[in-house]
């Protein structure tokens, strides 16, 4: 027994922690760079808002083919190649600043023969359009991104299923809030470490050093995660990389997901830098952009805490159903206080509200699901939940932007307040539907082949 009556976790579990703690540097280190050096290098704010876009979008399509292929091929393997890709993308940022200007190349372009197909003909200014495009700083930006979302997509789906692999009912609800805090945590962090390591050295520094974070992770986990989930011959089983898991515990839990990271992302962290500016609020002087990093960090910390405590938590109760319904209650109220919100100390309790919500469900969330799916289809439910929640948080901004144009920020967040109340009647619905019973116990999951509940006891 460990800290707190609380057992240390197991040491392939603290790998798992580090190693998406320490790739997730690259994923936070682009976003305080990139905007200002979009200026200087002549890249577009579209392009710029695509190029930090990119990731989630790819992983939107590839979330489910890797929850797939963990169930076909286990988890080390794509979870080790996964944060070795996530590594060589962090590498395409130093890559896009060390590509040389594409004037500099005209006499290259110049020096190449014209090339005819037909009435199709490539001479001196063709070939240096395409020069162009492949040194462009944008195109390395781009790929890096798209690297880093496929990555990302496998990364995601072999952490919790590794967590729920090394877990039974009393200690799942811990485990997969520690390592969705690991997860969450390395990207404020990759934050500071951008934001500091360019100002005090350069932006390329801060790349490099956040690419031989992410390149750590890859060989920390290859020397210490081991295969936990795969431990037979699959050769003979028909699980295709489109085969996408809808049973009633992932889509449920998706739903809960999607409409999270809907208000999460959309209604606060896309909204926050404007309503700040709105309102004349600051923090120590700090211009908008740099008050809502403050706020954000502030709010991800408190979501991180909380997914310890509230994956704690429901190991110690009967069922998992009250925590998770307490903490979407949270969300709400928090929500709520942001469309009251007029001053530092008003938007910091709703943002705190907030960040406590999110975080207290996701560590319980993701236990129940691993509770309700058998084991050898964890991997595919992973994917199901990580797709809900990133079409949810790439839905929110296209939405709450536009709308808050036309009416405003309170209406908008006053309206994000009602997703977390509809999220637990989904919850309560899809728990129901799947166990015949709205508080099912911790070990539903652990009753037999079938997976089936064992309602709590009353």
């Amino acid at each position: 027994m460990g800290l707190f009556g609380i057992d240390r976790p197991p040491t392939v579990l603290l790998a798992v922690i580090a190693s998406t703690f320490f790739v997730g540097f690259g994923g936070g280190v682009v976003f305080p760079i990139l905007p200002n050096l979009g200026a200087v290098l002549g890249i577009s704010a579209f392009m710029v808002g695509v190029i930090l876009s990119a990731n989630r979008w790819v992983r939107l399509v590839a979330n489910a083919p890797a929850g797939a292929l963990v169930d076909r091929y286990g988890t080390r393997k794509p979870f080790v190649a996964g944060l070795f890709v996530e590594g060589v993308a962090t590498l395409g940022y130093v890559v896009a600043l060390a590509m040389p200007p594409a004037e500099s190349l005209r006499p290259l372009a110049a020096s190449l023969p014209t090339v005819a197909a037909g009435p199709l003909a490539v001479g001196p200014e063709g070939w240096f359009t395409a020069i162009a495009a492949v040194v462009a700083p944008e195109t390395w930006f781009l790929l890096a991104r798209v690297l880093w979302g496929l990555g990302s997509a496998a990364v995601f789906a072999t952490a919790y299923t590794i967590a729920a692999d090394l877990s039974d009912g009393g200690s799942r609800g811990t485990n997969m809030g520690i390592v969705r805090g690991g997860i969450t945590m390395g990207f404020p962090a990759g934050l500071v470490l951008g934001g500091v390591v360019s100002a005090i050295a350069s932006n390329v520094a801060a790349f490099v050093v956040a690419a031989a974070f992410a390149l750590t992770a890859s060989v920390v986990a290859y020397r210490f995660v081991p295969e936990t989930h795969v431990t037979g011959d699959r050769s003979g089983d028909s699980i295709k990389p489109w085969d996408v898991d809808t049973a009633v515990p992932a889509v449920t839990v998706g739903l809960v997901n999607f409409g999270l990271m809907f208000a999460y992302i959309g209604a606060l962290f896309s909204t926050l830098v404007l309503f700040l500016g709105a309102n004349d609020i600051s923090l120590f002087g700090l211009a908008p952009q740099g008050t809502s990093g403050l706020f954000m960090a502030g709010t991800v910390l408190f979501a991180a805490v909380f997914m310890f405590v509230g994956g704690r938590i429901s190991d110690t109760r009967d069922s998992r159903t009250p925590i998770l319904l307490t903490f979407l209650a949270v969300s709400f109220v928090g929500f709520l206080l942001l469309a009251r919100a007029g001053s530092v100390v008003s938007l910091g309790l709703a943002c705190a509200f907030i960040g406590a919500g999110q975080g207290g469900t996701s560590g319980p969330m993701m236990a129940l699901l691993a509770d309700l799916t058998p084991d050898e289809r964890m991997g595919r439910a992973s994917g199901t939940n990580n797709v809900l929640g990133d079409v949810g948080g790439g839905l929110g901004p296209m939405v709450s932007l536009p709308l808050i144009e036309a009416v405003g920020f309170a209406p908008i967040y006053a309206a994000c307040a009602v997703l977390p109340l509809a999220a637990g009647g989904v919850l309560l619905l899809g728990v129901r539907r799947e166990t015949g019973t709205f508080l099912p116990g911790r070990t539903a999951g652990e009753a037999g082949p079938d997976k089936g509940s064992v309602p709590a006891d009353s």
